[in-house]
């Protein structure tokens, strides 16, 4: 089940925020626990189980982990979150990367080796870094270890972010899970984001989506690989970032609130300030439970450089079990390390302007590599862009001049001018902003609902990972 679908919308939604509201308070945690078992077995009953299980081992080695702490027996304690990382990353390696590894191994040594053929349950990726923080943060003394399993299995298969994120540690929402308090003004809040993000995704990521599908790659000219680019970077930003804002905006009707995960990304002045803007909470993540064991840049910038290759190489394969995912992440960690060592300092003397052009060539190059699975598809296209073929055609016309206004509207809300809009609406008049955004939300509701009804075109790019 997807949150952009009639079912989900008309059926699922309503249901559970009845169910959820009309139960006591004790038991609103059982009750989410039960429908996101309900909400992901839609899709994939067979996976529930081992999203199950993860969790119950997660959950088993963070009371051991606590025990062995409690008593100074600290090795007993590094001993079980050994296993809990080892355990974990053990099953989402089994099904997301042993096929790419068999495969490797036979191209290398000319082995026949079957591949094991398992298929990738969603969203494994995202709740298996959920269950990994929170025993990390264990250890760490960070969080008080959770002794109420469904409280836990609450956390872990939270529905709203359980497929695409965010990434919510549990720290962030530990509170939460015990005394939230749910309130007209937050549902109100919450309704809203998810509508907002809503539109994102069935009218602006789908339709650029469609169009993407459109270029003729059999006959694809440079204005055509560029503004095949383009399309396709519209495409993720508005489904990923729309995904995370019907997440968010979910978690404020439950009385819970998740981390931003995206920031006007593309208005990134350096590819460092993009991956501070994009996907926050996996770059987070990485970060904490990554980066910085591995020692940051507090080793000198030899260290620091390898810290970060080492972080880029896993974000690459975390997208993905395929080489154009390890390349996307080498592609970005190089470019980090040549900012580190002296392009950040040439940046912040030159006009942004700069900055950002040279941020989007970056990007739009990252999307063509991320796009392709085949890398002879990716380095062709790249060849393309930069004028191994005809530089334009009138498909690429006609799909500018017909398309001309979802474009402009995509560059528009990839900026933060509507933010800065909203803002000036809200401190001119409080009372009419909020009457105008019922409206504005009301009417955008409406549309979307037409756009589902009428579309066959919806799929979100972040499921696979």
């Amino acid at each position: 089940m997807v949150f952009s679908s009639v079912v989900f919308l008309c059926v699922f939604l309503p249901l559970v925020l009845l169910l959820y509201y009309i139960c006591p308070r004790r038991l609103r945690n059982a009750v989410l626990l039960l429908v996101s078992l309900v909400f992901y077995a839609w899709g994939e009953p067979v996976y529930v189980l081992i999203m199950l299980l993860s969790t119950l081992f997660n959950y088993i080695c963070g009371l051991l982990i606590d025990w062995a702490a409690r008593r100074g027996r600290h090795g007993v304690s590094r001993f079980w979150i050994i296993l809990s990382c080892v355990g974990s990353l053990g099953v989402l390696g089994l099904f997301k990367y042993a096929d790419f590894l068999i495969s490797a191994f036979n191209s290398v040594t000319g082995a026949g080796l079957s591949l094991l053929g398992l298929a990738l349950p969603i969203g494994i990726s995202f709740y298996t870094f959920q269950t990994l923080s929170y025993t990390i943060d264990v250890y760490r003394g960070d969080v008080k270890v959770q002794k109420n399993f469904i409280d836990f299995a609450a956390y872990v298969t939270l529905f709203p972010q359980l497929i695409a994120g965010p990434i919510v540690r549990y720290q962030d929402v530990q509170y939460e899970l015990a005394h939230r308090r749910e309130s007209a003004y937050e549902f109100s809040e919450g309704v809203h984001r998810f509508v907002l993000g809503l539109a994102k995704k069935v009218i602006l990521a789908n339709r650029a989506g469609a169009l993407y599908q459109q270029i003729d790659t059999q006959n694809l000219t440079a204005g055509g690989a560029w503004l095949g680019a383009v399309l396709f970077a519209f495409q993720i930003y508005f489904d990923f970032s729309g995904y995370s804002d019907m997440a968010i905006g979910l978690g404020h009707m439950f009385g819970f609130k998740f981390c931003e995960n995206f920031n006007d990304p593309y208005t990134s002045v350096s590819i460092t300030d993009f991956w501070r803007r994009w996907h926050i909470s996996l770059g987070t993540w990485f970060r904490e439970y990554l980066y910085i064991p591995l020692g940051g840049n507090r080793k000198g910038i030899g260290r620091q450089l390898i810290n970060v290759g080492i972080v880029w190489l896993l974000t690459g394969l975390w997208h993905g079990a395929s080489w154009n995912f390890v390349l996307w992440g080498a592609w970005f960690g190089v470019l980090l390390m040549i900012e580190k060592l002296f392009l950040l300092r040439v940046l912040k003397k030159i006009p942004a302007f700069f900055g950002h052009v040279y941020t989007l060539f970056c990007v739009l190059i990252s999307w063509v590599i991320f796009a392709n699975e085949d890398l002879s598809v990716a380095f062709s296209w790249l060849g393309t862009m930069f004028g191994s073929g005809s530089g334009w055609d009138t498909q690429t016309t006609y799909m500018l001049l017909t398309h001309a206004v979802l474009i402009l509207i995509c560059v528009f809300f990839c900026t933060a001018l509507p933010k800065r809009i909203s803002t000036a609406l809200y401190s001119r008049s409080k009372n009419a902003y909020l009457i105008l955004r019922f409206v504005f939300t009301s009417a955008l509701l409406i549309v979307c609902m037409a756009f589902l009804v009428s579309e066959t075109y919806n799929p979100f790019l972040y499921f696979r990972f």
